[in-house]
């Protein structure tokens, strides 16, 4: 299967953004400079339908339900992270594995401005989801007290936060990692938008940096967005960079859309 890939030129990084302390205005930011000469690969998985037994490379990285195997909430069901409170729990608890709905919301680390100000726009839409009978789980990267200083500080219900401290769902699901889509994706330019960096701002006002995770190599994960019926997954979005989060309007339209049992 061929993908066309656009490289990046940029002239000015998102890091230059995640540094700024206090935040600033976005007129006083330099917007990426971006040149997108376009080349053509192709991408291969060796294990396009994992089992228990064999549940790595589960797809090609691409936000498409279609990559997925259709035994990707049985492979997840044997990952175990942690309550904000720090009890362990099983993926496949997190949710009713038969007919229950589910927004999954891999965020990168508790440390991450740009989650928070994710968490911050789910956080309000909670009463949205319960209305629908959708569950919302949110999951960060980081020890369970990482996880309550975000819940504490933002705040944010304890009982919807989940830590996920060694990557095990984000490796799983292959999302993507590395210092270039960290830093440098183009796809974090949507971050500079007024409305985008008001929100930011808003969310950030109780920020504190001790919320990242001890693991510092943790920092370089991006997260996705992942909507469920029982185990059979009906959205699928990958953040391309920091701060590329799935549009809002898209789950919850995938949500209203789906009848409840």
């Amino acid at each position: 299967m061929a993908i066309r890939i656009s490289p990046p030129t940029i002239t000015s990084s998102f890091y230059h953004l995640s540094s700024i302390s206090p935040f600033q205005s976005p007129h006083s930011l330099s917007l990426p400079s971006i040149s997108s000469p376009t080349t053509t690969t192709s991408i291969r998985s060796l294990n396009l339908h994992p089992t228990r037994k064999n549940p790595t490379a589960l797809v090609p990285k691409a936000s498409s339900t279609a990559e997925f195997s259709p035994e990707i909430a049985d492979v997840l069901g044997d990952v175990n992270i942690f309550t904000a409170s720090g009890d362990s729990v099983a993926f496949n608890q997190l949710w009713d594995q038969s007919e229950g709905i589910a927004v999954v919301a891999l965020l990168r680390h508790f440390g991450c401005p740009c989650c928070w100000e994710l968490a911050s726009t789910l956080k309000e839409s909670i009463s949205r989801f319960e209305s629908a009978g959708v569950k919302l789980i949110a999951i960060g990267i980081g020890e369970p007290k990482k996880a309550q200083i975000l819940a504490e500080r933002l705040p944010f219900p304890l009982e919807s936060l989940y830590a996920d401290p060694e990557r095990k769902a984000y490796n799983l699901l292959g999302l993507y990692y590395g210092f270039g889509r960290t830093f440098f994706n183009p796809a974090s330019a949507k971050v500079l938008s007024r409305s985008r960096f008001e929100a930011l701002k808003k969310a950030v006002k109780n920020y504190t940096i001790e919320a990242t995770p001890d693991d510092r190599g943790s920092v370089l994960q991006q997260g996705g967005m992942f909507v469920f019926k029982g185990k059979e997954l009906l959205y699928a979005w990958k953040d391309e960079g920091t701060g590329d989060h799935a549009p809002l309007d898209d789950i919850i339209n995938i949500c209203c859309k789906v009848p409840v049992a």
